[in-house]
């Protein structure tokens, strides 16, 4: 490539063209017996050969030779300078840092659980490979080793077992783990603390200090967020999605005793269930969980038609993504995306879902964070 340059440097510049140039460039010194002294200047002014000719124009042979070197020369340092600057983009830049690739993860969940399935989402859009245990829902004996009994938990080795409970903590110490550069998982880790507290009803709480936060030091953030707004955003519309659409979902899943059989039919079908367990489950847990989701209505102050709620909650949210993006986090889904996609996806296939779609406005958003994450699962299956 550099060879071709030269030649066609040379083939549109006449030798008169270069000997004018040139001399414009000498710098004639004191006279000396026999010639002149000269030094060719660069144009930062520093001397970049000298010697001595005749009082006569330089040979055309002369002339060649020296744009050559000079050309060379330049060449070389622009791809230096170029190749320093790709080095330095990459000290800097503050993604991948981490493949992810190094760790073994395993993910204990129930698929039909919308906390597992926001892990699900993050997992696979960040390429992160996984084995997932289905844990039995009535016995839980997949899970006998945690004194955390809840799903999803997340193992990790990294030369040793280390565990991650809560969704959204799984979620950011993952997602600082992509990011950092100067810290392994288990530092990241005691970033989320652990708290322990009694409620009213006398039953210890486990909750999780800063279980929103992505830990990123200040040069990193920037670069993910652009904008310490944009973190916010994200971090509020995470808890928007606990704390308030989650529990939408039951409500509407099991608003009527036809839709919750449907809705257990799923899961016994979905989930792992002895042949005794699916049955039991199927016809007793749909009456059960019928009841319960009139008791969550009251309790979250759903109106009676439980599906205006669902409807204005997928609506609230279009909004703030707006009509200019494609997603919450622009171009690409952010851990909010995710959360919310997640929560939602577990109705898939269920009359509320199908509702929800045909309602609200949602339908466009959802069906393009899906593409995105069945792309990026793709990807990572193509890898193994």
């Amino acid at each position: 490539m550099a060879a071709s340059c030269g030649r066609l440097l040379l083939k549109r510049c006449s030798v008169k063209g270069i000997q004018q140039s040139c001399l414009r460039t000498w710098h004639f010194g004191p006279r000396q017996q026999g010639g002149s002294r000269f030094y060719c200047i660069n144009p930062g002014g520093n001397a970049a050969f000298h010697g001595s000719i005749s009082r006569t124009v330089p040979s055309r042979r002369l002339l060649v030779s020296a744009c050559l070197l000079g050309g060379t020369l330049g060449l070389y340092h622009t791809v230096r300078y170029w190749l320093k600057e790709q080095e330095l983009w990459a000290e800097q830049r503050p993604a991948n840092e981490h493949s992810g690739s190094d760790l073994q993860l395993t993910l204990y969940q129930y698929k039909t659980c919308p906390f597992c399935s926001k892990v699900r989402a993050f997992l696979d859009y960040h390429e992160l490979p996984y084995e997932i245990v289905e844990v039995n829902p009535v016995m839980r004996k997949e899970i006998k080793f945690s004194t955390y009994r809840k799903v999803p938990i997340l193992l990790a080795d990294v030369g040793e077992s280390l565990q991650l409970n809560d969704s959204s903590v799984i979620i950011s110490a993952m997602k600082t783990y992509l990011i950092s550069r100067n810290k392994d998982l288990k530092q990241i880790v005691q970033f989320y603390p652990e708290m322990k507290s009694v409620n009213e009803k006398g039953k210890e709480v486990i909750e999780y200090n800063n279980k929103y936060w992505v830990m990123l030091e200040e040069q990193d953030l920037m670069q993910v967020y652009h904008s310490k707004e944009a973190m916010t955003e994200e971090m509020k519309w995470r808890k928007w999605a606990d704390n308030w659409l989650v529990h939408l979902i039951s409500p509407n899943v099991y608003r009527t005793p036809r839709e919750a059989l449907a809705s257990f039919d799923y899961i016994v079908h979905e989930g792992k269930f002895g042949t005794f367990e699916g049955f039991f489950a199927k016809y007793v847990g749909a009456a059960a969980m019928y009841i319960i989701g009139k008791q969550l209505k009251n309790r979250h102050h759903l109106q009676d038609d439980v599906r205006q709620d669902l409807y204005k909650a997928a609506n609230d949210w279009v909004a703030v993504v707006g009509k200019k993006k494609e997603f919450l986090g622009g171009s690409q889904p952010n851990l909010a995306d995710l959360a919310v996609y997640g929560v939602l996806r577990v109705m898939e296939g269920l009359e509320a879902f199908e509702d929800m779609m045909n309602n609200t406005k949602i339908k466009p958003w959802y069906q393009r964070v899906q593409k995105k994450i069945r792309e990026q699962k793709e990807k990572n299956e193509r890898k193994v």
